[in-house]
């Protein structure tokens, strides 16, 4: 299960999430999404845990929890939609 990660201080990195996350279960993936031009965080993230049983808890323990001073936002990541820029007519 794929969750998603907001409201991140830009100081944390991806090593600080899964230390805080791999106590709930595996973990697949975790990433911090970063400014292509800057390389500095957007403040945002996903975490993909092997089961969807560990992602449900993470959402419940993490959504609200204080992380160096914010709110998380956590909750079960959608899929992104698709740019209607590329489409042509």
């Amino acid at each position: 299960m794929k969750i998603y990660i907001g409201n991140l201080e830009p100081s944390i990195l991806e090593l600080e999430l899964t230390n805080l996350f791999e106590s709930i279960g595996e973990l697949v993936s975790v990433k911090i999404i970063k400014d292509r031009y800057s390389g500095d965080s957007r403040g945002f993230g996903f975490i993909e845990f092997e089961n969807r049983k560990d992602g449900e808890t993470a959402i419940s323990k993490y959504n609200g929890f204080m992380l160096k001073g914010s709110k998380l936002k956590v909750n079960e990541a959608q899929a992104k939609e698709s740019n209607n820029r590329n489409k042509r007519w």
